[in-house]
This record gives C-alpha cells, structure tokens and sequence, in this order.
C-alpha cells in the first residue's frame, strides 16, 4: 500500500486560506520560514490601504500621478545604480542631458559647459549649494589672510533641510521673521543679518508655508548696493525647489531670479516637485564650472572607469533620472506649460469658491506670477467659529482629504493658516467634489460644536518632507 504524504502548504492554496494569513504579520522578529509570495504580497498590500489616497493629499508637494511609460521606464531601471556610470553609460548621459537642459531653462550663461548633479531630492540638492557656497567662501577669507571659523548664512522663513545644513556643517542661519502681513525676506530684512561672514544668501522661489514666491532680484541689487559700500560680495543660492519648475513656464515675465542675474551661483529644484518625477529626485545646477569648488569633487575608480562625483549618497536608483528625461522629451516646453497652466487655473477656482464662505482671508491666492499652485488662507479677523481650522482639517480627513492646517514660524506662530497644493492630477472636477466636502463639513462643525483640536489632534502636516 503506498503511502502518500499530503503537502499542506500548495502553491494553489487559496490566498485567504493560506498559513501565511492565518497569522498576524510579523513586527519585530524575522519569520523562521519562507513564505508564498502571492500571500505576502497580499497582507502587505492590505495593510497599505490603511495608508491616505496619495490623490487626495493637498499637503505634499510631490507628484502623485504619473503616466503608465513612468512606470515601465521605473521597472526597467529598478537594478540600475546611478553612481556606476561605467557600467550604466547611457543612464550617466541622460543625467548630463538633463542637467544641461535646467542649466538652458535657467538661463546659465553657457549651459552646454556648465556643471550640475541630480540628487535624492532638493534638500540634497540645497545642502551640496550650500557646502560649495561655504568653501568658495573659505577660499575668499584664506586668500585675504582673513578667520574662516563663523560663516553664516541669511534666508527667509525656510523648510527643514536648510536648519539640517546649518547644523551639520556648524553655519550659522541667520532666518528673517515671519509675522501677520510680513511673509518672506526682503531687501531691508536681508542687509540687517548680512556681514563679511556670510557665505550667501537664500531666497526660497515657492516658499513651503505660504506657497509666496521670495523676490531675487530686488534682493540682488541690494547686494550690489552691500557690496559698492563694504566691499563684501556674497552669493546667493536660488532654492527653487518648486517654483524653478514653474516660472520658467507659466511667469516668464517675472522679475529676473535666474542665472541672468550674476550674484545667482547655483539653483536647485526638485525633480519630483514640478519637475513632474517619480519620488525621489532633485537637481542642482551651478552658474559655471568655476563656482563648484574642485576640492569637493570625488574621483572613485573601484566601480571601473574614473567617476567623478559630489553627493551626499553614493548608490542610488537611476530610474527617477530617467522618468525625468521622458518628462523632459514627452512634454517640452508647451507640455509643462499647459500642465502648470492648468493647475494654476483650479487655484483659480478654489478661490473663488472658498471665499463664497465668507470665513476665510487668504495669504497667498495662488497668483502664477507671485508663487506657486498653492491657495492658504486663514479664519477671517473677526469672524467667530464654534471651531478651528485644525478641527476643519480633521473633519476633511473623514472623507480622504489632507488639507493642513498649521501655524507659521517664528513671530506668526500665532496665526494659524491652511494650505492647498494643486499638482498635475488634481482636475477641476476633483476641486469641485473637495468644495462639496468643504460644505459638509463646515456644515457638521456649525451643528455639532466641539473641543477644538490642536495640531497634535488633528495629524497636521509638518515641513520636513523634501
């Protein structure tokens, strides 16, 4: 008589019958054994519908949509490492095309010579401006005989990776206040914290709290003022995180902020911003090759082949790099142009229906000529409310919606605001369904008054996401 010996765990087994989901996924331990892919697949998958619907996120200010060849070009370069630029020549040409184009969109004097790099976003990118704006200041103070041991650098109201810089590279910011009616760093605010020990200036073109654009010219020229005066002539480091990919499309007539104006060394931006990339990529481009300082160039031979290099990271995916280029090619001028365009026009639409409520004085009204795709506003002076606006935030969540709500820094921390960003994806038809959830919940908060969350309470949006 044959013996057969019945084998429990089949790769025909039902998804929901299987072992592997009979138990709680494991948390703090590796599991013992292997496991059925399509299972695993399946219980992690379920737990990430616990996460938001990346759509309805208004907060972020990375892309949440991207076409179907995105995601194929993704899939082709998973293995790709783009530090092994011997091994994956095309991918290290397609880094240089684009950098070639940003320098050429910016306006670089010679944009086909110029150096850049593609980083893991823009706080990388911010924090390799900084570091060259810092030795390029050390080589000045050395060749005048002069201390290198106090640079600061001066900003306006500034998202997180720049208190990062700051800190690991011991530089002192010196950050321009906030308060009611007073948003971004101007000329006068500027010439009050400059001095000899300042390796530059940083304007945020599309600042993170606001969505206002910081003006560089009118900050320029007061430097060349600074300069005639003193004698000192400080740099200034564009972040252009978002609004580099922006203006350039929908506000060329805009006050000059680029690389035509000459005390501009170097700009950044994000590629998954408005550059309109997967997560994660950034760029950073300099003037000319001779405000990259050499000394922080690498040369690694270990891969095969001379590799230059200045970065924070070494291996990372090339993927991004390339869904980059494909925007670039796919879209051109007219594309990201009628893309932004669009989006600017559902800001356009959103303000005319919030203010239908009569409840809300705005900040920024999303203005393509003042700054980016973005609406904040804040509870009317005067108007009383039987609840916050963190309390409206918390409510928009029952139905999907991440609309933050936060308090300005430093001397605004008072003042409370919210913020919507409009990204590619977000259509007319999703604004007027996000208003109809506005009205039920303003609705439900009017009839059912409640202890008013805080900021904890209400999950609210912070800044540190790059």
């Amino acid at each position: 008589m044959a013996l057969h010996e019945v084998n429990r765990q089949s790769e025909n087994d039902p998804i929901f019958g299987s072992k592997a989901t009979r138990n709680v996924a494991a948390t703090t331990k590796l599991p013992q054994q292997e496991q059925a892919p399509n299972a695993i697949y399946q219980m992690i998958r379920d737990e990430l519908y616990l996460d938001g619907n990346a759509r309805q996120n208004l907060a972020t200010f990375c892309q949440t949509w991207e076409e179907d060849e995105v995601h194929k070009l993704m899939d082709l370069s998973i293995d790709k490492n783009m530090i092994d630029k011997d091994e994956y020549p095309q991918s290290a040409e397609i880094e240089g095309r684009c950098v070639h184009m940003l320098a050429d969109l910016w306006n670089a004097p010679d944009s086909v010579t110029t150096v850049g790099t593609s980083t893991t976003g823009s706080s990388e990118a911010c924090m390799l401006g900084g570091l060259a704006a810092l030795w390029r200041w050390r080589e000045k103070r050395r060749a005048l005989g002069q201390p290198t041991d106090k640079p600061n650098m001066v900003c306006g109201p500034v998202q997180v990776c720049w208190e990062k810089f700051a800190r690991y590279w011991d530089v002192e910011m010196r950050e321009t206040k906030m308060d009611d009616g007073h948003y971004f760093m101007t000329p006068e605010d500027m010439l009050e914290l400059v001095d000899a020990n300042t390796i530059m200036v940083v304007p945020t073109f599309g600042q993170t709290f606001t969505g206002l654009y910081e003006t560089v010219k009118p900050l320029s020229d007061a430097l060349d003022t600074y300069e005639h005066d003193t004698g000192n002539s400080i740099d200034i480091h564009v972040d252009g995180a978002s609004g580099a990919m922006l203006a350039p499309f929908c506000a060329p007539d805009i006050e000059l902020w680029d690389f035509r104006l000459e005390r501009v060394k170097s700009i950044s931006t994000s590629g998954h911003k408005f550059g309109l990339s997967p997560l994660g990529v950034g760029w950073v481009v300099w003037r000319s090759k001779e405000d990259l300082p050499e000394g922080l160039v690498f040369h690694v031979n270990y891969l095969g082949g001379d590799m230059p290099t200045f970065a924070l990271n070494f291996s990372r995916p090339a993927g991004q790099i390339i869904s980059q280029y494909y925007n670039f090619l796919r879209l051109g001028f007219e594309g990201y142009q009628r893309i932004h365009s669009a989006c600017y026009d559902v800001c356009e639409d959103l303000v005319k229906a919030l203010n239908k409520f009569e409840l809300f004085e705005f900040i920024f009204d999303g203005n393509r000529e003042t700054g980016i795709p973005a609406i904040s506003w804040r509870i009317k002076p005067g108007v009383e409310l039987p609840f916050s606006l963190y309390d409206l935030a918390d409510r928009l969540r029952t139905r999907g919606w991440l609309v933050p709500a936060y308090s300005l820094p430093t001397n605004g921390n008072e003042i409370v605001i919210q913020r919507i960003l409009v990204k590619q994806g977000f259509t007319a038809d999703l604004a007027n369904l996000l208003i109809a959830d506005f009205q039920r919940s303003l609705d439900f908060l009017n009839s059912h008054p409640t202890a008013q969350c805080t900021a904890d309470d209400a999950q609210s949006f912070d800044h540190s996401g790059r």
